[in-house]
């Protein structure tokens, strides 16, 4: 189980490091956070559009990871916590209690209660 676990968790980290430097690589279609800090000028001077290849590669990238991260939740789930949360708690009968020796029962004393000051 441990071997499919670090298995997954090594290829979502190759998929996440191949999103960044894809998503580094396109250029800049304008707007966003770049027009607003004076950016826009850059964009006005013929950038051109993101290709279909790293339109692509981008989204697919993601769709991996999402499905590699189902994929880890699902295989490495313990199904012993959920299996032994749905059998219901097994009910004991209680001790059997012996009748005491002398039939005289005693009462613990109770000390007067002083009056709070």
């Amino acid at each position: 189980m441990d071997t499919i676990f670090t298995l997954l968790m090594v290829l979502i980290m190759i998929a996440s490091v191949l999103l960044v430097i894809i998503v580094m690589a396109q250029n800049p279609k304008g707007g966003g956070l770049s027009s607003t800090f004076g950016g826009a000028s850059s964009a006005q001077f013929g950038v051109q559009r993101t290709n279909d290849f790293m339109e692509k590669a981008t989204w697919t990238l993601g769709g991996t990871i999402i499905v590699l991260i189902l994929l880890s939740v699902v295989i490495t789930g313990k199904p012993s916590q959920v299996t032994s949360a749905q059998q219901p708690a097994k009910k004991e009968a209680p001790a059997k209690q012996s009748a005491p020796a002398s039939s005289k029962t005693t009462t613990p004393v109770q000390a007067p209660a002083t009056p709070a000051k």
